[in-house]
């Protein structure tokens, strides 16, 4: 069973590269909804709801939590370890080992949100790795993406104005762009177009998963998600998928199933008290 944590609904994107490449396992789900954005809080805060939740997923039945938030992961990833006794894995590291990989040039560009790009936690990682880094908070991308505009000419002309100064003076040669916040897969085609065409994507979700593969030794699987049919059906070999939200589950199954890209329906709400 593998515990996936997040502040909200974006954590969805690592679940679904998580169901791509290990179809066969268990999962739970945890949105910290009534509390979110964890972008906004102290360290302290971010930990402390942090903690609170993954000791819920561990009671639950977690045998390996992973910690979707770029926010959490970046603030509280020790404090997360301290605390629970199963392994835990975060989305920073996954992404910088990639990032790393794929860059010739040793020059990457880093995208998120204001308290990701402030903990300066993918710099740390990519300059322990040789690579220099130009980082880049994106504040608007997020409520862009919860308001569903993938493909709105708003959100293209704000990638244009977000990436150009991003590839910009000594990063114009860089050649790997990380997507360093869960939201950020829903617009990859449209940042796909407009970044330089010599830049590579890495998106931590897909790292994170391929990492959490490995560390299960499990083959990496291409075989396609099962159809919502067959999620209906109940047939053997489909993986079953419970989800806690702290705020309205009606509202997480609603959006939730535009992250995932699967329906979402076994939601449970949960308040963790203070």
């Amino acid at each position: 069973m593998i515990g996936v944590f997040d502040s909200g609904v974006g954590g969805l994107t690592v679940l679904r590269a998580l169901l791509d490449r290990i179809p066969n396992a268990d999962y739970l789900y945890f949105g910290d909804t009534a509390r979110l954005p964890y972008g906004s809080k102290s360290a302290a805060t971010v930990a402390h709801y942090a903690v609170g939740a993954v000791r819920y997923l561990q009671d639950q039945g977690a045998e390996l939590l992973v910690i979707a938030c770029n926010t959490a992961t970046a603030l509280a990833l020790n404090k997360i370890k301290a605390a629970v006794g199963v392994e835990v894995i975060g989305v920073v590291e996954p992404g910088a080992e990639a990032a790393a990989a794929a860059s010739r040039k040793h020059k990457v560009v880093v995208i998120g949100t204001e308290a990701t790009i402030s903990s300066h936690a993918y710099r740390r990682a990519l300059e322990a790795r040789k690579v220099a880094v130009r980082e880049k908070a994106c504040p608007l991308f997020v409520p862009l993406v919860e308001e569903g505009w993938v493909e709105h000419p708003v959100t293209e002309q704000v990638a244009k104005i977000y990436l150009s100064e991003a590839f910009s003076e000594d990063a114009r040669d860089a050649d790997v762009l990380v997507l360093g916040c869960t939201h950020y897969p829903l617009i990859k085609p449209l940042l796909r177009r407009i970044a330089p065409d010599h830049v590579t994507i890495v998106d931590s979700a897909e790292s994170t998963a391929q990492d959490v593969a490995r560390h299960l030794g499990h083959q990496l699987k291409s075989e396609p998600l099962p159809s919502s049919a067959e999620t209906k059906s109940g047939r053997r070999g489909v993986p079953k998928l419970k989800f806690f939200a702290t705020d309205s589950a009606q509202k997480f199954r609603k959006m939730g199933t535009r992250f995932l890209g699967l329906p979402v329906e076994d939601v449970l709400h949960v308040d963790l008290k203070e």
